[in-house]
């Protein structure tokens, strides 16, 4: 177990390293000039050169990269070209506001998401379970940053039943943006949860149980969803780092203070080293969760080996 996961954190490093060159180019192709930016716009062309040669944008594009990169192995991800604090201050400020919007988006796909699922498949060709297919299919369509739209215009203009953004009115404030960004994972986890299920309630065993006289919510939850969980685990764990990439449309829909605001408004001021820092920590994250989920899949079905895992 230990040395699967220290060979797969191995493996992420040159995955970190071409996202960030990646990263790297990408930013340095936004239009745009960011030490005039800086400098403002009165500023003398002396200024200008001064806070170029600080940012050391006089140099060429790979040198700037090797001065990045070894600042980086100090745990250095530079400072903000717009408030001149860290890069880590501004991402330790702004990430557990994003972590506890996904987890919060994570809650409602879940509860929706599974909950149909479950009763999709145990009543198969029902009324229900073509309204929920034909939901999930409308919910994974659906573009987030429509649905923060109207969810804002229905639930809070029309209705006036919840905030329309910020983070001012305590837990209400999380209900709208988490509905928003866990609708379409909802949708995602209600097919792959019927479709195991199905596959599950077809085994030998499950049979054999019923033939045994158990009643059906003792099969349903006792023999077939511990079964039926393994690919859904699997997906909950993609989707998660998924939600923390995907939370960029969310917070700005709703002007949530997170990583995602934060990304989009640095894009506009053309603060490079922001962009890069956060892009790295989602980057990051996305890489641990996928260890994770490798070995609670193990601990979930013992015939899976972390070796089979790794192959595939």
């Amino acid at each position: 177990m230990t040395g699967y996961v220290i060979r797969r954190l191995l493996l992420s490093i040159p995955v970190l390293l071409g996202v960030s060159i990646l990263v790297f180019a990408m930013v340095r192709l936004i239009p745009g000039d960011p030490a005039r930016a800086i400098a403002g716009v009165h500023a003398s062309p002396q200024y200008i050169e001064q806070v170029r040669a600080e940012l050391h944008l006089d140099k060429s594009l790979p040198v700037q990269y090797m001065i990045y990169m070894r600042n980086l192995l100090q745990g250095d991800l530079g400072n903000s070209t717009f408030s001149r604090r860290t890069v880590v201050t501004e991402l330790s400020e702004r990430f557990p506001n994003t972590l506890r919007l996904t987890l919060g988006a994570m809650l409602v796909a879940t509860i929706i998401g599974m909950g149909t699922g479950i009763i999709s498949a145990t009543k198969r060709n029902s009324v229900f379970d073509y309204l929920s297919t034909l939901g999930a299919l409308v919910g994974v369509a659906a573009p987030v940053f429509w649905l923060g739209v109207m969810f804002q215009i229905i639930f809070s203009l029309w209705l006036g039943w919840l905030p329309s953004g910020t983070m001012a009115h305590g837990w209400e404030s999380y209900v709208l943006p988490s509905m928003t960004l866990g609708l379409a994972t909802s949708a995602l986890l209600a097919r792959i949860t019927r479709s195991s299920m199905l596959d599950v309630l077809r085994q030998d065993y499950i049979t054999t149980a019923r033939a045994k006289g158990l009643s059906e919510r003792v099969v349903i939850f006792k023999h077939a969803l511990k079964s039926a969980f393994i690919p859904v685990i699997t997906v909950m764990g993609l989707q998660f780092g998924t939600l923390l990439g995907g939370a960029v449309l969310t917070e700005t829909v709703f002007s949530w203070p997170g990583v995602g605001m934060l990304m989009v408004d640095s894009i506009l001021r053309r603060d490079y080293p922001v962009v890069q820092g956060a892009v790295l920590l989602l980057a990051l994250l996305f890489v641990l969760i996928n260890i994770v989920v490798d070995v609670i899949y193990a601990f979930l079905d013992p015939r899976i080996s972390l070796a089979t895992r790794e192959v595939e």
